[in-house]
């Protein structure tokens, strides 16, 4: 069974025990979390918007950072610059079941 998720904006194509890195999620390591269902294709049928039925549940493994992000801006000969940096948070989850 497969099921498209939307979190934070975004969606995501999701199988069973399959783990992914999503925008950050609030919660801690162990928490369950109950994901929107866009659309579920469930050996070949698929249901989309309201007729979906399917929830979609998953287990925050990890809150993580991602790579260090550089902003740097110059302007010649003026003795100008300006560095900055950020990392974005993600959330690692694995799909615990799609019923």
């Amino acid at each position: 069974m497969v099921a498209v998720i939307k979190i934070a904006g975004q969606q995501f194509k999701v199988e069973k025990d399959q783990t992914l890195f999503v925008p950050h999620v609030e919660g801690n390591a162990g928490d369950n979390v109950d994901l929107e269902v866009l659309l579920a294709d469930a050996d070949g049928k698929l249901s989309v918007g309201s007729a979906v039925k399917t929830t979609v549940k998953a287990e925050i493994v990890d809150q993580v950072k991602g790579d260090t992000v550089i902003a740097y801006k110059q302007k010649r000969r003026k003795g100008f610059h300006k560095k900055k940096g950020h990392r974005t948070a993600y959330t690692k989850i694995k799909v615990t079941s799609i019923a």
